[in-house]
């Protein structure tokens, strides 16, 4: 269960941006030159706070417990026109797929999709300008400066949309966890009872000379898209994945019903759910003979590909993979 308490996929952090420096007054005094112009320097920038995408990251939990984020302020400007130093970036890895919003708006500000891809999420403050900015010929000694400005801040809230190829998508118990440890290296939790899989579990499926990612995710219940059961932060996941494998196992009550349930919950949180492609697994065929199988077909929709499947015994997980990759192929183009 230590993998399970692992997974955060949603954090509310407290951001504060570097001030900028002060603009300084100050005057050129030499012995040579008693009198000298105005050299007082540019304060230099606050520090921002800069959000980068990790691919070796998959979950917020690093961020959970740092609710205060604080960049440096940048440093006041100095005689002979010098700047003051900027203050450091605070850099925050995040895995890709993590969209920022503003905690108060909820308005969403930018999304990490990409390996090394930045966004600033709290942008520091201008240093203020010096005296030296402000010379003119009417105004040879200028005493005037400005301060520097103050740096964004704010609550931020950070969300999690796993990125993967193929989401597994059904009932709990319907076999999903057994099906992505028969198709890849993962070790989900598999278990006889609802919502074995509390935290979406991924893996890296193997086909000929390529490979793609599948996800298993928390199964859906009657008004997911209320909430019940683990309905939004289930579906928030879905979002991402390009090709949706629906399971539904083989004895079901009704094979029809479960998928057009299924469809009803994905539609009532996201209508755009609708148009990513999907595949229909009919799982633990090891349970019906061939013969209840050909029956079953006649029940089956006719508008996605659709295979019965056997996780325990491999039934078809070869042929399975085959579609799923001509499926992903498809979505690509």
């Amino acid at each position: 269960m230590a993998e399970e308490s692992n997974f955060v996929d949603q954090v509310r952090i407290y951001c504060r941006a570097g001030h900028g420096g002060n603009g300084v007054v100050h005057f050129r005094r030499l012995k040579y030159m008693p009198k000298g112009g105005p050299d007082g320097g540019d304060g230099g920038r606050g520090g921002h706070i800069i959000l980068r995408g990790n691919r070796n990251l998959w979950t917020l939990l690093h961020l959970r417990y740092r609710k205060h984020i604080h960049a440096p302020h940048g440093q006041s400007g100095s005689r002979e026109c010098r700047t003051g130093a900027s203050g450091d970036d605070v850099i925050i890895d995040v895995p890709l797929g993590t969209i920022a919003r503003d905690a108060d708006t909820g308005k969403i500000l930018f999304e990490i999709t990409h390996d090394g891809e930045q966004h600033i999420l709290c942008l520091g403050g201008k240093g203020g300008l010096g005296n030296a900015r402000f010379a003119s010929p009417t105004n040879q000694a200028p005493t005037q400066a400005t301060a520097g400005q103050p740096g964004e801040e704010g609550w931020k809230i950070l969300e999690l949309k796993l990125l993967a190829d193929v989401g597994l998508v059904g009932f709990p118990n319907a076999g999903k966890s057994t099906l992505l440890a028969a198709l890849t290296a993962a070790k989900p939790q598999i278990g006889d009872y609802p919502f074995t899989t509390l935290v979406p579990q991924l893996g890296i499926v193997s086909y000929h000379d390529h490979s793609f990612i599948m996800a298993d995710l928390p199964g859906i219940i009657e008004g997911a898209h209320q909430g019940k059961g683990l309905g939004l932060r289930f579906l928030r996941h879905i979002e991402r994945n390009s090709v949706l494998l629906f399971v539904i196992p083989a004895d079901a009550p009704s094979i029809s019903e479960h998928y057009q349930v299924l469809l009803r919950e994905l539609s009532a949180y996201n209508p755009e759910l609708l148009h990513k492609p999907r595949v229909l697994a009919i799982s633990k065929a090891d349970l019906i003979d061939r013969e209840l199988e050909h029956l079953l077909l006649k029940e089956l929709p006719q508008n996605i590909p659709a295979i019965f499947i056997s996780a325990h015994t491999g039934y078809n997980l070869t042929k399975l993979k085959e579609i799923l990759w001509q499926q992903l192929k498809a979505a690509a183009l």
